[in-house]
């Protein structure tokens, strides 16, 4: 054997590298978040969500676990089909993400008192115009220094619509697709293409502030939007916040294959998960010349962990009873706009169409074993841990599932909901995560501390350049011809 074929041999049986795990919380401006009525339990803090301390002590806690991020998800309207339509009783009882504070208010007090722990903020395409979004999400990349990304959603709420929308309900799943592929290409204009690099001069010498020959109008005409700019802010530290987003339908994997850098995602097992990471992947190398790699996944899950197996069943069983079943059902219906109330306790939901969260509908209604869940089953399942699968166990048992879990799906981390607020944190911090850093799938410290979030996730500081908002930059060596003619020439593909 040819020292270059031995040489070949002993890489090849090297064992595979383990994967270093994304770690982030699942949080929302409200209480209890996705396990409805246990804001309840003994000691449970989730009801101080509308104060500042609550937020800063969350970050800064988490920060010193070394957490990657804080993901703030967030809707726009309470939970009213189950009973409904218009029937917000069960969620305001409940407390059911009813009321939610808006979630970017905290974001900047969190900044200010951490370094590098990042924030995925959700914001909705329907909820405003983008040039004014632009500006918002903007002065968070500011402000945080570059530790901001942008979870994009096309809302799924009625009630949501109905306030945002002049009264007019909620436009049909595809078309709301069509609007944020708009509404984000104006986004990418009014960061990307209406400033250049370096035309925020701050030079006291030539008392020029911002260089107006290095600043253009982004002159979009369109079939909802007519924007003509230019960004009302400097260009931001990372040029374009992290793009994130949550959605498996057939247009929402499309739309993520498109553009998202990280993908939230929700499944009950492993290999269906896989499936679906499996299915962003190759349209995104296939019809958007993207790598596989270029984006990450991450999916919502809950764990309840104890020193033994049987310790953490009791502490479920106990957490499960104060669990507010009613609420359990006001947030099915309302991310899947079946109204779950329709249906006897022990009668199964079969696969129906919806204008809500068509994964969501999906997930519930359709089993790989062809099984529906009955409403029981599914009212008792949201009830601790709430769209995400949840885990029960050991440490042990938990990290050896997390690795599973990574292993057949190839998922790249996980989004941590909460049970009880803080004891289901404290235990990942004090129990789980030592655990995963001992078996090497999760880092000891932050990747660049300080850095932005793209530089957390991917140690770089701008989109890789088969994203469809690389060519979009106006970048410093580049004069205003050069770049009005490269951008004449992406309109024409």
């Amino acid at each position: 054997m040819t020292k270059e074929n031995e040489a070949k041999r002993q890489k090849t049986s090297q064992p595979k590298a383990k994967k270093q795990l994304i770690i982030n919380a699942f949080m929302s401006g409200s209480s209890g978040n996705q396990s409805p009525g246990l804001w309840s339990y003994p000691g449970d803090k989730s009801t101080e969500y509308t104060t500042l301390d609550y937020w800063v002590e969350l970050a800064q806690k988490l920060e010193k676990a070394k957490f990657h991020s804080i993901f703030i998800a967030d809707v726009l309207g309470g939970y009213d089909v189950y009973n409904g339509p218009g029937n917000y009783s069960a969620a305001a009882k409940s407390g059911a993400q009813f009321p939610m504070i808006e979630p970017s208010a905290a974001v900047t007090a969190m900044a200010a008192a951490t370094k590098s722990i990042t924030f995925g903020v959700t914001f909705s395409t329907i909820s405003e115009a983008p040039y004014h979004f632009a500006r918002r999400l903007g002065t968070l990349d500011l402000l945080t220094n570059g530790r901001v990304g942008w979870n994009i959603v096309s809302s799924y709420l009625d009630s949501a619509a109905r306030n945002l929308l002049n009264g007019e309900p909620l436009p049909l799943h595809a078309d709301r697709y069509k609007r944020a592929e708009e509404f984000l290409q104006v986004v990418y204009r009014l960061f990307l293409s209406s400033w250049r690099d370096d035309a925020y001069k701050l030079d006291k010498k030539t008392r020029t502030f911002a260089d107006p020959k290095l600043i253009r109008t982004i002159d979009h005409v369109g079939e909802f939007f007519n924007v003509p700019g230019p960004q009302f802010l400097p260009p931001t530290p990372q040029r374009l916040p992290l793009i994130l987003q949550a959605g498996t339908s057939k247009v929402g994997m499309d739309y993520a294959a498109k553009h998202a850098e990280v993908v939230f995602l929700a499944s009950f097992d492993p290999e269906s998960l896989q499936e679906k990471i499996k299915t962003v992947r190759d349209i995104a190398e296939t019809k958007y010349n993207r790598p596989r790699d270029s984006i990450k996944f991450l999916i919502l899950i809950t764990v309840v962990i104890a020193d033994t197996h049987e310790d953490a069943v009791k502490r479920y069983e106990d957490l499960a009873s104060y669990a507010d079943l009613e609420g359990a059902q006001a947030l099915f219906s309302g991310w899947t706009g079946i109204d779950i109330g329709k249906y006897g306790e022990d009668e199964p939901l079969e696969h129906v169409e919806s204008n809500a969260i068509k994964s969501h509908v999906k997930n519930w209604t359709k089993f790989k074993d062809n099984k529906p869940r009955a409403r029981k089953d599914i009212a008792k399942q949201i009830g601790v841990g709430g769209s995400g699968p949840l885990l029960v166990g050991s440490v042990q048992e938990i990290a050896d599932e997390l690795e599973r879990w990574a292993e057949v799906s190839d998922l790249d981390g996980f989004n941590f909901a909460y049970a009880d607020y803080p004891q289901t944190f404290d235990d990942i911090i004090e129990k789980l995560l030592p655990e995963l850093n001992k078996r090497g799938v999760f880092w000891d410290d932050y990747k660049i501390p300080g850095g932005t979030f793209r530089e957390s996730v991917f140690g770089r500081k701008f989109v890789d350049k088969d994203h469809p908002a690389y060519d979009l930059r106006w970048r410093s060596d580049q004069t205003r011809e050069e770049f009005e003619k490269k951008l004449a020439e992406l309109e024409k593909k």
